[in-house]
């Protein structure tokens, strides 16, 4: 997820793209960069760092044109440095283009443009657009584009300048949000609403499979077929802090709706055409020999992410069965573990920065093991010193509580899990094609539990003012109750606990009072009737049971309270969809009881001091 901006009228353009950029930095701020025409060249200027960087660079540089376009980036292919920094060139330098979104197919195109005599210069996916454009432009740049589009694979925004035709920029759009801004003799374009709104609030707001091309007095839209589009104006009423956040009252609750697309992004370009197979060899480096001696695996992380790897050992142990231990990160280098050279260590860490995880990935290594980190920060800490790396695409996040990272990291166990269960033989391709399908549903299953939320924030407000709240579940629902439990009393400030449903007997009934709420989790149709049971344990003490299960599982209202369905899915993926009810049960408590939502108190985004 990257921030993008373009102007083309008869002011100077850069101080219209440098505030664009400054409003939509909270999009990515790794890197900035942008690409104005200028007295018939193409002036070019990008750094790393954040966009302060960028201006002091070009303080003094010219820069007086009237067209460009700008970057502030996330990365995603290639570490944050100047080379990989947006926009990108041509061989000639004539063409610019910025991008928002991953390519899929960039392999594939950057070995063709290269047969065709290309020469690349930086390690992104977004290098091949402007070869591409380049390929195929015979003095029309629209036309360009269009053909250019035709060929890739994968999510973008895209813009597009072209020195020979100053004053044009020709944009496309495909699974990554596009917005055209007009103006009176002068247009805008942004990835995001905040760009715009001190210039216009009158828009149009591209789809996908849509090409447009943008000068100061007019703009024309298609498809990608060629197909000339007519569009209604949505006049924009936000205000500026509100657009920030996409019409949401918080970040929080936009990265909630936000995890379809960071589940589509993640598992995109990682499971071959025909579900048959993951495609994870061009990105992880661990022979078929290592992964065959494997006898043991570490996953170490903390807070959300640490439960993201409790799910990990779980669906490790079932599909690729080897044993699992799951450790938290500020313990793990204490304990002396017991690692042996050729262990495999998996690190999570959502930042990439966060301190007890670096350290102990430096004690993993130390010890021999080989070291996969799952991060969603290309270049961090993490990234740089594991042998291996799978990168979550979940976008920059704002909120502290996690919620679109913790879901794409869950997406990269399952990822992984099914990978080393194929090196191993310990699935069958009939079992791998089934989860593998079933997973690609998940983002629309996700959306369908957005789309359905107003029973959750109508339990959410009934129980917000209870000080005390209990999680319950067996196998992989406990493992998601411990997340439920940490999104609640890290925004709400209620005291709550996560429980493995079968020890109820042996302490925690002591503290189900009536009165008392438990949160009960039964997706695993192998373990529903048990946790039934647990539910009646509660009951027979006056606890007031919110259920959450699958659709179809009806017996469980016969013994709670109130009850979520949640799409049907195959149980092992049920945790990507279980969270995200809880997700917004603890949203919508917090929001009741007058919390402030996204900067709890006493904690901060990235732990980076131990």
């Amino acid at each position: 997820m990257c921030g993008i901006v373009g102007y083309t009228g008869s002011q100077p353009a850069v101080p219209v793209l440098i505030d664009g950029l400054r409003r939509l930095e909270y999009r990515g701020y790794d890197s900035a960069g942008i690409a104005v025409f200028e007295n018939g060249s193409l002036l070019l200027a990008k750094k790393a760092g954040n966009l302060c960087v960028l201006e002091e660079a070009i303080k003094g540089n010219g820069f007086k044109g009237n067209t460009g376009i700008g970057h502030t980036r996330w990365a995603t292919h290639g570490a944050p440095t100047d080379i990989n920094a947006h926009p990108h060139t041509d061989c000639t330098g004539n063409i610019a283009v910025v991008h928002n979104g991953i390519i899929e197919n960039y392999l594939e195109l950057r070995e063709w443009l290269k047969a065709e005599g290309h020469k690349f210069r930086s390690e992104t996916d977004t290098e091949v657009l402007p070869h591409l454009i380049e390929q195929f432009y015979n003095g029309d740049l629209y036309q360009a584009m269009l053909e250019s589009v035709r060929k890739l694979k994968g999510s973008y925004a895209l813009l597009a300048i072209n020195i020979n035709e100053p004053g044009r920029v020709v944009v496309a759009r495909q699974d990554s949000p596009l917005v055209l801004g007009l103006g009176e003799g002068e247009n805008f374009i942004a990835s995001d609403i905040p760009a715009l709104l001190p210039y216009t609030r009158r828009t149009y707001l591209l789809d996908d499979g849509e090409v447009a091309e943008v000068t100061a007095d007019s703009v024309k839209i298609a498809t990608i077929a060629g197909t000339e589009v007519s569009k209604e104006i949505f006049y924009v009423h936000w205000e500026a802090e509100q657009a920030e956040k996409g019409g949401y009252d918080h970040f929080m609750l936009k990265e909630i709706h936000e995890q379809p697309k960071a589940l589509r992004d993640t598992i995109r370009g990682r499971i071959s055409g025909d579900c048959r197979r993951v495609t994870l060899d061009k990105e992880l480096h661990i022979s078929p020999d290592r992964i065959k001696n494997l006898r043991r695996i570490f996953i170490t992380a903390c807070g959300t992410a640490y439960h993201a790897g409790v799910v990990g050992k779980y669906v490790i142990e079932k599909l690729a069965r080897l044993p699992v231990e799951v450790d938290i990160a500020s313990e793990f280098r204490y304990r002396d573990p017991m690692i042996n050279p050729g262990d495999l260590v998996i690190v999570v860490s959502q930042s990439g920065e966060t301190a007890d995880t670096r350290a102990a990935l430096r004690e993993a290594k130390s010890r021999g093991a080989h070291v996969l980190a799952i991060t969603n920060v290309v270049g961090s800490s993490v990234a740089r010193e594991a042998g291996d790396v799978i990168y979550t695409w979940a976008g920059p996040e704002i909120a502290v509580a996690s919620t679109k990272a913790y879901v794409t990291q869950l997406i990269s166990f399952y990822l992984l899990a099914l990978w080393l269960a194929e090196k191993r033989g310990t699935v069958t391709p009939k079992k791998q094609q089934e989860l593998l399908q079933a997973m690609k549903t998940l983002p629309g299953d996700v959306e369908a539990i957005l789309h359905a939320s107003d029973r959750v924030e109508q339990l959410a407000r009934t129980y917000a003012g209870y000080e005390n709240i209990f999680f319950i579940g067996r196998g992989l629902d406990y493992a998601v109750a411990m997340e439920g439990s940490l999104k609640l009393k890290e925004i709400s400030y209620i005291h709550a606990e996560a429980y493995a449903a079968g020890e109820l007997k042996h302490g925690t009934l002591a503290l189900v009072v009536p009165g008392v709420c438990v949160i009960a989790l039964a997706t695993q149709p192998e373990l529903f009737e048990k946790t039934v049971s647990n539910i009646k344990e509660v009951k027979a003490r006056d606890a007031e049971v919110v259920a959450l299960t699958f659709e179809g599982m009806t017996a469980i209202k016969e013994v709670a309270d109130h009850v979520i369905y949640l799409p049907p899915a195959h149980p092992t993926l049920a945790p990507v969809l279980a969270v995200v009810p809880l997700q917004l049960f603890a949203y919508y408590a917090a929001v009741a009881r007058g919390c402030e939502v996204d900067k709890p108190r006493n904690l901060a985004k990235s732990v980076t001091v131990e």
